[in-house]
């Protein structure tokens, strides 16, 4: 069947798959239509503000209990969590990797996540995880669950398709979805093997950002967030519940698909989100604004105006500015950011930084363009110039990003990446003054 979706950021929505199995009136009626339990499915504290608070009702073929018991403990594979214990040998620096590419291997969606980085202490709410994710055959009895974090996903190459609690959302190269902690979800693949790159969320839920002097349109606007309808799985067969939680991985037996959720009204449910309906903003005149206009979610921390998590990406656009240095100048920075790119070519490293790639440049490491970057845009004509058919993101985060042991030995690690900046030359030169 068509998928279907509801349109809006945050909103409560309701939906339901048979006529009346939504109570009218009330979460938790004695009996409720259809056989069907009620349950709850919390995202924030009961006594979160309101505007914050973030629960679903789920109205289910049976409950959650009989799905979740008996766990036992199985091998993580290459998934790690914050704070990792194990030791990479890299040394601090500006790193960049190549693509890496699918493996032939059978990944699922649990086999085939790599963490790249940790950061933060997952124990205490705070920080983040970068993956890398491949999926070479879908998940038949086989279902995940993340309570350490919320999931965002950006599909890089190949479509992904999550059946979850809530619903089904498809998403293809050029768009992302979040999984809210604790959902229960399997991932399949309609048209082949799949690449993407993961943030695993510790903190609070991903939000829009203030939009402040820019007002009440333009970023991201919430009604291009789209939500799934409720669909159902009414199957009798064994399978497996793997569970993300406290940094390792479990697995219990389950006799039925935890996927049976006829009926559900609320805010807290997974969404996905086209990045190319961002409508961005940026100078019109002079100078270079900062990367926090291309925000799309962020996840605020306890300290106003620093993230936990903020996920930027660098879209299609119009450069106009007259008289300025249209790349990203070069800055060193309190958040430590890790980096992709979808598709197209990033204005500040047109050679090395390849669709698939990705690249971390931690807590005050200085950065920004390559020697041709900087050649090119110090010298060329200033004339409008739309950036077409690109688009590149940022994971960043206010804690440094540690490097797990297995990125740091792909063979896809870049060790002369920093040449990138060694034709940068010198040319100061005290009697020969410049025009402003």
């Amino acid at each position: 069947m068509p998928l279907a979706y509801m349109s809006g950021f945050g909103n409560s929505f309701e939906t339901e798959t048979l006529p009346g199995a939504l109570p009218v009136g009330r979460n938790s009626p004695q009996k409720v239509g259809y056989g069907l339990y009620a349950e709850q499915l919390s995202g924030t504290p009961f006594t979160a503000p309101r505007a914050a608070n973030q629960r679903s009702w789920l109205y289910r073929i049976r409950p959650g209990v009989r799905h979740m018991s008996r766990f036992r403990k199985v091998d993580p594979g290459l998934v790690r969590t914050a704070p990792d214990r194990e030791e990479a040998e890299l040394a601090l620096g500006q790193l960049r990797w190549a693509p890496v590419p699918v493996p032939e291997d059978p990944l699922t969606f649990r086999t085939g996540l790599r963490t790249v980085t940790t950061a933060g202490d997952a124990a205490t709410q705070i920080g983040m995880a970068a993956h890398l994710l491949f999926v070479t055959r879908s998940m038949e009895n086989e279902y995940f669950s993340n309570a350490d974090g919320e999931l965002l996903v950006v599909a890089q190459n190949g479509s992904l398709r999550f059946r979850t609690e809530f619903g089904v959302i498809e998403i293809a190269p050029g768009e992302i979805c979040v999984i809210p902690r604790g959902v229960i979800f399997k991932v399949e693949i309609p048209a082949g093997p799949a690449r993407a790159y993961v943030c695993e969320n510790y903190g609070g839920g991903f939000t829009l950002p203030e939009r402040g002097p820019i007002g009440a349109n333009c970023l991201a606007n919430p009604r291009d967030f789209l939500t799934p309808v409720a669909a159902y799985e009414d199957k009798e067969e064994s399978g497996e519940l793997y569970m993300k939680w406290g940094g390792e991985l479990w697995c219990c037996e389950v006799r039925q698909s935890p996927l049976d959720v006829v009926a559900w009204h609320g805010n807290y449910a997974p969404y996905k989100y086209d990045l190319r309906r961002y409508s961005p903003v940026g100078p019109i005149l002079f100078d270079h604004a900062d990367p926090s206009i291309f925000t799309v979610l962020t996840a605020p921390s306890e300290t106003p105006g620093t993230a936990n998590v903020d996920f930027v990406i660098f879209p299609e656009r119009w450069m106009v500015a007259e008289n300025t240095f249209r790349p990203p100048w070069y800055h060193r920075n309190i958040m430590s950011e890790f980096m992709g790119l979808i598709y197209g070519v990033y204005d500040a490293k047109p050679g090395g930084f390849k669709p698939g790639g990705m690249s971390l440049h931690n807590m005050m490491l200085p950065h920004g363009p390559d020697t041709e970057a900087f050649e090119k845009a110090s010298n060329e004509e200033l004339k409008p110039v739309k950036q077409e058919g690109t688009m590149a993101f940022m994971f960043e985060t206010r804690y440094p990003q540690r490097v797990t042991r297995w990125a740091a030995r792909l063979p896809q690690l870049e060790e002369t990446y920093a040449d990138c900046w060694a034709g940068l030359k010198k040319h100061f030169a005290p009697g020969r003054r410049e025009p402003r």
